[in-house]
C-alpha cells in the first residue's frame, strides 16, 4: 500500500486527515495514514496492525466530531464525542505519530453507556 499520506504532511494534519477519512467512510485513505505496525489500545480492547484497526472501522464506521486537539513533537491529543450509532461518547484520544504514519492510538471514555446497549 502507497504511504504517500503520511510522509508528506505534519502530525496535526495526519490525524485530522485520518479523522476526517473515518468519518467519510474512505477506509482505504484513512489506511495511508496509519503506519502498518499501528497498534490501538482502547477500554474495550487493543488491536495490533493497521490492517486489522481498518476491518474493524469499516464494521462499525463511527463519527467523530472534534471539539480540542493537542499538539506536542510528534503526538497529538483529541478531546471529542465518537457517534458509535446508538450512543455518542465524550472521549480522548491519544496519537503518536512517525515519520511512517500514525504509530499508535490510545482512547479512554466511560464505557458504561456502551456496556448498558449491549
Amino acid at each position: 500500500m502507497e504511504k504517500q499520506q503520511s510522509t508528506l504532511v505534519s502530525p496535526v494534519e495526519a490525524v485530522q486527515g485520518f479523522l476526517q477519512a473515518l468519518n467519510e467512510e474512505d477506509f482505504d485513505t484513512a489506511r495511508q495514514y496509519l503506519a502498518d505496525d499501528f497498534t490501538f489500545v482502547g477500554v474495550l480492547g487493543t488491536r495490533n496492525g493497521a490492517e486489522v484497526y481498518i476491518q474493524d472501522m469499516k464494521k462499525m464506521k463511527f463519527k467523530y466530531q472534534v471539539k480540542k486537539l493537542f499538539v506536542q513533537d510528534q503526538d497529538v491529543s483529541v478531546f471529542y464525542d465518537i457517534n458509535m450509532g446508538e450512543v455518542v461518547l465524550f472521549a480522548a484520544g491519544w496519537y503518536k505519530v512517525g515519520k511512517d504514519g500514525i504509530k499508535s492510538l490510545n482512547v479512554i471514555f466511560d464505557p458504561r453507556p456502551v456496556l448498558a446497549k449491549s
